[in-house]
């Protein structure tokens, strides 16, 4: 019998630890796929950021390096710039990436350094029991933000994707989800794209993706994954805001 549906080899074979409905591990199949799809899982190496996203050298059978929190980019370019031939990846959340790691990530996409970075965006600190992220919407309640995010106080959500689009560095900004069969297919494209550009060598990449948190949005999973459709995405429109030809 032919089979048609299996584990990725660059993943590992093992039980996951995340919580019910949560999506980080939908995502490493989708970035494993990319890893396999262009034969390149011996020459990865990942790079490991501070929060939920870094169990990913439990899950994914590659090497990874684990940076302190929110300078997995800087990590990353001083990996690339030492084993240029490797392929590079830094995996982050929206605590990481786009709290104490903005300048990291913003100085890496300005100098087109050539790796890819991974961003999940769940609008909420996943780890550390769900504190208010740059990410979190307005009115959303958090942990400190026990009555919604006031933007007159805290500040309006921030659009990573099209921040990073924004520099001349970028070869590749994309906005995707994975609340959907619809959108999966187009997040495995997009990150498939991203990986293409850095083995070919067209400098910096970046993919971020809309998850759920069930957990520290206080729902099951079902109402989370809702949530992506019906107020995460139409906030952060999906869509590919910078593709460098």
């Amino acid at each position: 019998m032919k089979t048609v549906f299996s584990r990725p080899a660059s993943l590992k074979d093992v039980a996951t630890h995340f919580c019910p409905g949560c999506q980080h591990g939908l995502i490493h199949r989708l970035v494993a796929d990319a890893m396999d799809h262009f034969g390149v899982q011996q020459q990865t190496i990942g790079v490991a950021s501070v929060g939920c996203s870094v169990f990913l050298y439990e899950y994914f059978d590659i090497d990874v390096v684990e940076a302190p929190h929110g300078r997995a980019p800087a990590v990353a370019t001083g990996v690339k710039r030492a084993r240029p031939e490797s392929c590079v990846f830094t995996y982050q959340g929206d605590g990481d990436l786009a709290a104490i790691g903005t300048s990291e990530i913003i100085h890496a996409a300005n100098r087109g350094e050539n790796f890819t970075a991974l961003f999940v965006n769940n609008t909420t600190y996943g780890m550390t029991g769900g504190q208010m992220a740059p990410t979190t919407l307005p009115g959303q309640r958090s942990l400190t933000s026990p009555e919604g995010r006031d933007v007159a106080l805290d500040g309006y959500p921030m659009r990573m994707a099209e921040v990073i689009a924004a520099l001349d560095g970028t070869a590749y900004s994309v906005r995707v989800a994975v609340n959907s069969p619809k959108n999966i297919l187009a997040a495995g494209k997009a990150i498939k794209k991203a990986f293409e550009y850095q083995l070919e060598n067209k400098g910096f990449a970046f993919v971020e993706v809309l998850s759920s948190c069930p957990t520290n949005w206080g729902m099951d999973a079902l109402a989370a994954n809702e949530r992506v459709e019906t107020e995460m995405i139409p906030y952060f429109n999906l869509g590919t805001f910078k593709e460098r030809s």
